[in-house]
């Protein structure tokens, strides 16, 4: 129609008519049609459209940032260039993930048990004065003996939030309830709070959601060994991803609106850097965390917004630190005295680790709740500085702290009321895939494990997407 109007134009002289031409033209261009469109470049929205393209399906990845990767960060130091990843450090030693790795490439190892580092020394500080602490770290293994027989009681959560019906009560205990039930797990609590970190005052958390994150998976990984990239640069899954999917990848963009309300397609305004485009698709993938104020420009239904609107989250933040004045082979770990298992109170900084990066350190910092990331980063040097008066960081100390990198993983463990578990909040949210040709993965329908998430869309997502009934 364009190129008709255009010729007419031209011979019969209206100008006006070559206008309409060249509009029509620029709107067409705008326009991107596609079998799947994908809210959210995080570990679910890629591993989706790299199973989607591989299966045949045209996507298109909409992501506000100007990488892939969401909570995977890697640092290449500039000078050595060494690497260390402080976002996703570890993978599950799964077949799931090694065949990942290969579609993209990329060659893995396994990696030792601890997050921490064995061959690091390890110092117990108050978490909020920095002074050290006389602490012996209890034999976590009957404790984790323990705890997974319990979790062996469940096996359907391991693939989602697939609970009984009535959901037994122990799994809205909160967990500190639980390990005064089952006394037996409590010498491995502290391993289960470290290899849960992010889900905020564990002991304070329905059980259900301590069962989730620290799941079979992790307990049989912390013995036998993880997986990570050969490289340790974790990054590397994404950077191949994007190379794979090209411009397939809108980055940093965001939606203004959606129309879902045709029968077989859906309708998407994107604010890319060169302009809006809209995108028509015949399914959504929504891959972003499903919180309310994350759906801005969604046309959100009443179910919908009584669902998502009940979410509650935590704030998990990761760093990078240099001139923290502590030695290049000691490990910081906060604890809490008074507290129960000596688990550090938060908000407050979990642990310090050195990094392979001579006087850099990885700083994990968490929260009940979202802080402003100068508060977080105020608070990260206010402790540097408590370890300075304590005499725990005894090197050169006349250079100030400096962040190298810095993320809020925010919003982070999206979790709903023991009361919302038992009346069924989870069949309820299942019951919106497919609804409106929009279907949900990430974190909120598994939990915060990249093999977990990975799982759950190849098994659970992708046959729906793949389905053209």
């Amino acid at each position: 129609m364009a190129s008709f109007l255009k010729r007419i134009s031209i011979a019969i002289g209206f100008p006006w008519l070559r206008l309409v031409a060249e509009t029509a033209n620029e709107a067409a261009d705008e326009v991107i049609i596609r079998d799947v469109a994908i809210i959210g470049g995080g570990s679910s929205g890629t591993y989706a459209a790299v199973r989607l393209h591989d299966s045949g399906k045209s996507v298109v990845v909409i992501e506000k940032e100007d990488v892939l990767g969401g909570h995977t960060q890697t640092y290449r130091d500039p000078t050595t260039n060494k690497t260390t990843d402080l976002g996703v450090v570890v993978f599950d030693n799964q077949q799931l993930v090694k065949d990942y790795l290969g579609r993209l490439d990329i060659p893995w190892k396994v990696a030792p048990p601890s997050l921490l580092g064995s061959d690091a020394d390890a110092v117990y500080v108050d978490v909020h004065t920095g002074e050290v602490i006389n602490h012996t770290a209890p034999d976590p293994g009957p404790g984790l003996a323990a705890y997974a027989a319990q979790l062996a009681k469940y096996p359907h959560l391991e693939t989602g939030f697939f609970l009984p019906d009535p959901v037994p009560e122990d799994l809205v205990l909160p967990f500190g309830d639980f390990v005064a039930k089952y006394p037996n797990i409590s010498s491995a609590v502290p391993t289960i709070f470290n290899f849960g970190q992010g889900l905020g005052d564990t002991l304070y958390q329905p059980t259900l959601y301590v069962l989730k994150l620290v799941s079979p998976d992790v307990v049989r990984d912390i013995s036998i060994g993880w997986l990570t990239t050969a490289n340790e640069a974790n990054h590397e899954i994404y950077d191949k991803a994007l190379a794979l999917l090209g411009q397939d990848v809108l980055l940093r963009s965001r939606v203004i609106s959606t129309d879902r309300s045709a029968n077989d397609s859906v309708k998407v305004v994107v604010d890319t850097p060169s302009g809006n485009k809209t995108i028509q698709a015949k399914k959504l993938l929504v891959a972003i965390p499903q919180k309310l104020d994350n759906l801005i420009g969604f046309d959100l239904d009443a179910n919908e917004k009584a669902l998502f609107g009940q979410f509650v989250h935590t704030g998990y933040y990761t760093s990078l630190v240099r001139h923290t004045g502590l030695p290049d082979n000691l490990t910081v770990i906060s604890i809490s005295p008074d507290n129960p298992s000596q688990l550090p109170q938060l908000p407050g900084v979990y642990s310090i680790s050195p990094t392979v990066i001579a006087g850099l350190f990885d700083i994990k910092y968490g929260s009940p709740t979202s802080l402003p990331d100068d508060f977080v980063k105020g608070e990260i040097i206010a402790f540097l500085r408590q370890l300075r008066q304590s005499g725990v960081a005894t090197m050169d100390t006349r250079q100030e702290p400096e962040f190298v990198q810095f993320q809020a993983h925010v919003p982070f463990e999206l979790t709903v009321s023991p009361g919302a578990i038992q009346s069924g909040f989870y069949k309820k949210l299942y019951a919106l895939q497919g609804r409106r040709n929009t279907y949900y993965t990430g974190a909120a329908f598994q939990t915060h494990n990249s093999f977990m998430l990975w799982n759950y869309t190849e098994w659970h997502v992708l046959p729906l997407l793949l389905n053209d009934s």
